[in-house]
């Protein structure tokens, strides 16, 4: 692999352009760490939020779903927040190198550590399997089947950054891999895959269609120069429309989920008040859809932003439904 020259218009400090200003990386961080940590997004943290929320869903409603908690539950609960944090490095590096010459010619992602020079792409794939080993001795104390569902969980990772190449929906992908937790962190607390966590992870997916096609309207005119693929370029100013309908299945998804979850042994009020985690969460994506405004990148990293909420709600709500 053919290391990059510096980019000429590196960031002021080297800080990725569109991280927070006052991200702890680049505010607190040794100075030795600090191109690592941006190559891992540790800067930008929502999408280590997008990762985690279904694995803490998954959690929630495998207790639901079978009435029992121990203090495994709570290792899964901090697992799930390492092997986040970790593994969504690991994905950040992978998609970084593959798409190093892209990322060359996109204004937003020219400062990133590979193709602002910070980072070669050897020491990017050494940081890579560090962050992956550990992932793997965390996943290892989870089961067979979890384990199992973790390795396999490597195949949609590998794929997305090529997806959007072949497919206009590469956002598919991206659903695939980001909300395999939830099947993943269901199967460690039951011991195997059940229905209500498929229906969550097809929730999930919908959900990652909705937000990552807001994320992709900042790039498509870099995106329609150089051939990439997206949802947002194909749907263009039928956007809203398109976002409404992925509203509505992830909404009725989980629903469902919920449903399933609860009927065998939640009572009747806890039913209801984990229903009102999808209901809630609804409203949240329907506020997004009243700010969108596809020309304004601002906005729509804004709106990006915001689902970290987003995912929290249905989570506050099956929290309550489990101490009824």
């Amino acid at each position: 692999m053919q290391d990059l020259p510096p980019s000429p218009e590196p960031a002021q400090n080297n800080r990725v352009a569109d991280a927070p200003e006052d991200n702890w990386v680049d505010r607190y961080a040794p100075a030795a760490t600090r191109p690592y940590l941006r190559l891992s997004r540790a800067d930008r943290p929502i999408g280590t939020w997008l990762l985690l929320l279904p694995c803490w869903w998954g959690l929630a409603l495998a207790m639901l779903y079978d009435q029992q908690a121990s203090w495994f539950d709570l290792w899964l609960l901090v697992a799930s927040a390492l092997g986040a944090f970790l593994m969504r490095g690991a994905g950040c590096c992978w998609n970084d190198i593959t798409d190093r010459h892209i990322d060359a010619q996109v204004a937003r992602t020219r400062s990133r550590p590979i193709p602002s020079g910070q980072v070669s792409v050897r020491k990017a794939v050494i940081w890579m399997v560090i962050q992956a080993l550990i992932s793997f001795a965390i996943l290892l104390t989870m089961g067979r089947g979890a384990i199992a569902l973790g390795v396999l969980a490597l195949l949609p990772v590998a794929i997305y950054p090529f997806a959007k190449r072949f497919t206009w929906w590469p956002q598919v992908f991206l659903g695939l891999a980001f909300n395999w937790g939830a099947l993943l962190v269901w199967t460690a607390h039951t011991g195997r895959l059940d229905a209500p966590a498929v229906v969550l992870y097809m929730a999930g997916i919908a959900w990652t269609l909705f937000y990552d096609t807001i994320y992709a309207h900042q790039d498509t005119e870099d995106d329609a120069l150089i051939g990439v693929k997206s949802t947002a370029r194909l749907f263009g100013d039928n956007t809203g429309t398109w976002l409404r309908r992925f509203l509505m299945a992830t909404v009725g998804l989980m629903g469902i989920a919920v449903i399933f979850a609860g009927l065998p042994n939640a009572s009747v009020l806890a039913l209801v008040i984990a229903l009102g985690g999808p209901w809630a969460m609804g409203w949240h994506m329907a506020w997004q859809l009243r700010g969108l405004d596809i020309n304004n990148p601002g906005k729509m990293l804004q709106l990006f932003r915001a689902n970290r909420d987003t995912g929290m709600i249905p989570l506050a709500f099956f929290a309550a439904a489990l101490l009824v």
